[in-house]
Parts: C-alpha cells; sequence; structure tokens
C-alpha cells in the first residue's frame, strides 16, 4: 500500500498540476470502441459470421469437458464416502476413535503439549468416576453448530427448528447415474426423533450443462435449472412449517361469536423440503430471486459445508473466508482516502482555513507596520530592518504558498 501511495505522489510530481478538461485526452466511450460489424465491408462480415460458428463449436466442447467433469466428481464420491461414513460415526457416537486417531498438532498447540498430558493423566485417574453428562455422547449439535455459525443458513433457521435440528447426524451427497440427466441430491439423516417419522429427507437439484440454442455465447458452464423436494411425514401437532392461530368469528344474524383455530405458514428451515415451482407463465422477480437464493445454498452444502464440516464446526473456515473479505475491504478504503487526499491538494479555500491562525496573522504583521511608521527618526537605524527580518521570518513557506493560493482563487494576477 504504501509503495502505491508513493507511484501516485510520484505521478503527481512528474504531472504537475492537473489540466483543465480541454488539456485532458478525450474519453472514447465502450461502445465507440466496439466496431460495428454491420458497417463491415461484407466480405469481412462473412469471416466474422464464420468466427461465430466457430464459437459455438467451442462452446459445446466445453459443455462435453464439464459432462466429464460430473463424472469425475461421481467417481470420486465414492472415494470420499469411507472418511464421510466414519466421520458419521464419530459425530454420532457410534465409534469411539482411537488415542492415535485423535492426536493432531497444530501452530501455536506446542506449547501446550505439556499441559495436556498432565490434564490426560488426571482425566485417566477419574476416569472410573466419570458420568454420562460428564461424557457426551459424540459431538452433540454438530451439524446445528454449522448451520449457526454459516449466515447463509442462520438467515433460514428459527428458533423453533432448533431442537429439530438437534437430531439431524448426517448431510451427504448423491450424484446422478451415469446416463442420467446431470443432478445431484443432498441427503439429510436424522436420528428417530418425536417430530416426523422420516430418516431421510432429500432435496435434489437438476442441471444443465448445454448451450442455450437461443443464446450460446452466454454458457459459462453448468447450471441449477430445478430442484425438488420431499414430503415430510410430520407427527400431529410437530409441524414447525405451520403455527396455529385462534380468531373470533361473529354470526351476521344472531350476532353471537365463536373462536376457530387455524394453522398458517410460519418461517423455518424445513420449508427448504418444499421448494417454490417456476409457473408456466413465467416467473416474476420476487419467484427468480427466491429460486436463485435456493439454488445458492444448494450448492454452498455441496461444494463447502459437506466437504469441509469439522472446519465450519469449529469456525476456521468462517475466519479463512471473512479474513479475505476484510483485507478487501480494508484495501479499498485505503484507496478511497487516497483518492480524497488527491482532491484536496486542489486550490486552497479561504473559507475552510482556521480562522484564528490568520487573525493571529494580521495583528502581528499590522502591529509591525505601525511600529515602523510610528518608530522616531532618532532611533538606531537597526531597529526597522530587526523588526522587519521578523516579519519576514513569521511567512512561513505555508503561508507564502496559501497567499498565492488564495490569490488564484479569487481571480487575483
Amino acid at each position: 500500500m504504501e509503495a502505491r501511495k508513493n507511484e501516485k505522489n510520484e505521478a503527481r510530481a512528474k504531472g504537475g498540476n492537473k489540466g483543465s478538461q480541454a488539456d485532458r485526452p478525450e474519453v472514447i466511450s465502450q461502445v465507440e470502441r466496439i466496431p460495428n460489424v454491420s458497417g463491415l465491408p461484407k466480405a469481412v462480415k462473412r469471416r466474422v459470421y464464420a468466427l461465430k460458428r466457430l464459437q459455438v463449436q467451442s462452446a459445446h466442447i466445453e459443455a462435453k469437458f464439464y459432462e466429464e467433469v460430473h463424472e469425475l466428481e461421481r467417481k470420486y464420491s465414492g472415494l470420499y464416502q469411507p472418511i464421510f461414513d466414519k466421520r458419521h460415526a464419530v459425530v454420532s457416537g457410534a465409534v469411539e476413535p482411537t488415542d492415535e486417531e485423535c492426536e493432531w498438532h497444530s501452530e501455536g498447540e506446542e506449547d501446550e503439549l505439556a499441559d495436556d498430558l498432565k490434564k490426560k493423566i488426571a482425566l485417566e485417574e477419574k476416569k472410573e468416576h466419570t458420568t454420562p453428562a460428564d461424557d457426551p455422547k459424540g459431538i452433540p449439535d454438530f451439524w446445528l453448530t454449522i448451520f449457526k455459525h454459516v449466515d447463509m443458513l442462520g438467515d433460514l433457521l428459527q428458533e423453533h427448528d432448533e431442537p429439530v435440528l438437534k437430531h439431524l447426524q448426517d448431510i451427504t451427497v448423491k450424484f446422478s447415474e451415469p446416463g442420467q440427466p446431470m443432478s445431484f441430491t443432498l441427503e439429510f439423516h436424522f436420528e428417530p426423533n418425536s417430530y416426523f417419522s422420516n430418516t431421510v429427507l432429500t432435496k435434489m437439484y437438476k442441471m444443465k450443462s448445454e448451450p442455450d440454442s437461443s443464446d450460446p455465447f452466454s454458457f459459462e458452464g453448468p447450471e441449477i435449472v430445478d430442484c425438488e423436494g420431499c414430503k415430510i411425514d410430520w407427527v400431529k401437532g410437530k409441524d414447525v412449517t405451520v403455527k396455529t392461530i385462534k380468531k373470533k368469528q361473529k354470526h351476521k344474524g344472531r350476532g353471537t361469536v365463536r373462536t376457530i383455530t387455524k394453522e398458517v405458514p410460519q418461517d423455518s428451515f424445513f420449508n427448504f423440503f418444499n421448494p417454490v415451482k417456476a409457473t408456466p407463465d413465467g416467473m416474476d422477480e420476487d419467484l427468480d430471486f427466491t429460486l436463485t437464493a435456493d439454488f445458492e445454498i444448494g450448492h454452498f452444502f455441496r461444494e463447502r459445508i459437506i466437504p469441509r464440516a469439522v472446519l465450519y464446526f469449529t469456525g476456521e473456515a468462517l475466519e479463512d473466508d471473512e479474513s479475505f473479505e476484510e483485507e478487501d475491504v480494508e484495501e479499498g478504503e485505503e484507496e478511497d482516502l487516497d483518492e480524497e487526499g488527491e482532491e484536496d491538494d486542489g486550490d486552497f479555500d479561504p473559507t475552510v482555513r482556521d480562522a484564528s491562525s490568520i487573525l493571529s496573522f494580521a495583528c502581528f504583521a499590522l502591529h509591525t507596520i505601525l511600529s515602523l511608521l510610528l518608530s522616531p527618526s532618532s532611533e538606531s537605524p537597526s531597529s526597522s530592518p530587526v523588526q522587519t527580518e521578523d516579519f519576514r521570518k513569521n511567512l512561513s513557506p505555508l503561508s507564502v504558498s496559501n497567499s498565492k493560493n488564495r490569490g488564484s482563487h479569487f481571480g487575483w494576477q
């Protein structure tokens, strides 16, 4: 950043003051820079059209490339699965990792090893007296904690969802089989609970990896085009996606009042499994925004949450993301400050000058001038030069520079 500031200062010194608008090179708009194809010679236009046909062929090859990437993802998901199965077993408490499997050394922990050994010995001594409450099963609230840590998921999470998500034990992803349309399915595995009878809730995302015939040049890789949820078999009175309200109704004829109960929808993470659908008439802006957000969440589960769950549980993945964002913001702020500093180097504005310094300077100058005019001729001839020299010393370079700027600002010669 310091080097960038020095470069700006050097450029400013070499370039001098900013010239008038007439002295600056004419700014060419983007439209003017783009050649007008219709104005090209006929032979040249034919060749441009030939290049466009080649570009379409390139887009179709790129689509095939992404199809093979999808097959690689499907292949390697099978290699990852034993690791994810072991993670599930540890989180749920079905398996207790060995001491060797629990060894982990990272930066900053070397100094704590001795203390850890002491604590381990102390724990071994108290192990026989440990109660179940002191030794929880697995890693409690593992996935719920991740939901709370990630802003994108936390926005969906409601307080009444938390007791249900305490029973979430694993989230997995499955890719479509070879020969089937490209898709992936998120699977949310729950232990038996008092809220619903499902053991697995699913959300399938359908993908498309081919250029649009009406706009082939917009192709940038696979995109999610649709999604399908699943039916949740809620236990009566346990559905967190609805709430019961009481409403009074008055009979028009008799005037009697009765109270009825009615279920109305409410915000819940579990609405994630009942996505909105695009209508044949098209989508409005709100619907398009909702679907886009849904697709982004599904993609985030697949690409970030599932592969790196433990790092989102500890917050390390979040710290990495935030550190990059903060650096970008700080750099932008410093650049803005630099630009503001350049603007402040313009003509001096007397309205913003410190009034007290102007007043004191004027008083001193007036006092000196009066002393020169009123001093008797019989005094030593050296008195005036001394006072004049004192007066000159008080004209600092800044004062001189600002005096010139004031003249320029007001149009003085």
